[in-house]
């Protein structure tokens, strides 16, 4: 029995999610006997397993355009072939049905040993962050790693342009502002921006932090702490602890700078 398994996980704004039966080993050799070399392989067990991602992603060095396509893979001793392909209507590994010309593209991996042994087929994702994870496919001794690269600050752009075109809030510039403040982008705008969330929402603790925050890569220190001291001040009034701690600590490596 092979049980069936979903896995979904967001990479920046990208929603990734594979679906595929998990076979056990049971005792058997698998790379190279039950799974022989140079012969597909269906990544997994019963129907072909499903690749979805919700935006454009690049896969090794392989633009891979948002959808769902088929993982196949080819196992040889020194490296392995794996496909991205776009037939969906296959069951297992399409056997004589399967034609090459339908693949998205097929990228090489070296596979890995692995110390702890997996009785299970496992594919997972790992090592994320807000622009990359690689999707693991492990089983018995061996690993085998698909880079995953996303454009989180392009489509971050994006959303952004969208969130500030019709009606914009407070909240719309503040969210706006300190993206860029995080990313380090266009800082000038980003203070723009803090005073527009400022007009529409009044004077907050959490307006002032970005400002300072933002002043401070500017290297504006002197203003930098005259915001932090603001921020502090109205986040002591209403019990805002947290933020309280983080700007007396900020206010103090500021003073430093001065």
């Amino acid at each position: 029995m092979s049980p069936f398994s979903s896995v979904k996980q967001e990479i920046g704004l990208v929603t990734i999610t594979i679906d595929y039966s998990r076979p056990s080993a049971r005792g058997r050799n698998i790379v190279g006997d039950l799974m022989p070399y140079d012969r597909i392989w269906r990544v997994g067990a019963n129907e072909s397993t499903k690749f979805t991602t919700s935006h454009d992603i690049t896969i090794g060095e392989h633009l891979l355009k948002k959808g769902t396509y088929v993982l196949y893979a080819i196992p040889h001793k020194e490296y392995w072939e794996v496909i991205f392909h776009t037939n969906l209507t296959h069951w297992g590994d399409g056997r004589t049905d399967y034609k090459p010309q339908e693949d998205a593209f097929r990228i090489q991996i070296k596979p890995e040993k692995t110390a702890d042994f997996q009785e299970t087929f496992l594919i997972t994702l790992n090592h994320l962050d807000h622009n990359s994870g690689i999707m693991e496919w492990i089983w018995e001794h061996t690993k085998v790693s698909i880079p995953i690269k996303v454009d989180t600050h392009e489509m971050m752009l994006g959303r952004i342009k969208t969130l500030l075109k019709d009606n914009p809030t407070a909240m719309s510039y503040y969210q706006a502002a300190r993206y860029y403040q995080e990313q380090d982008h266009d800082l000038i705008k980003a203070l723009k921006w803090l005073d527009k969330a400022e007009t529409l929402g009044g004077r907050t603790y959490y307006i002032h932090r970005i400002r300072s925050l933002v002043l401070e890569k500017k290297k504006d220190y002197k203003n930098a702490i005259k915001e932090a001291k603001a921020s502090l001040k109205i986040a002591d009034s209403l019990g805002k602890d947290e933020f309280v701690r983080m700007n007396q600590k900020n206010i103090e490596k500021l003073q430093k700078l001065l």
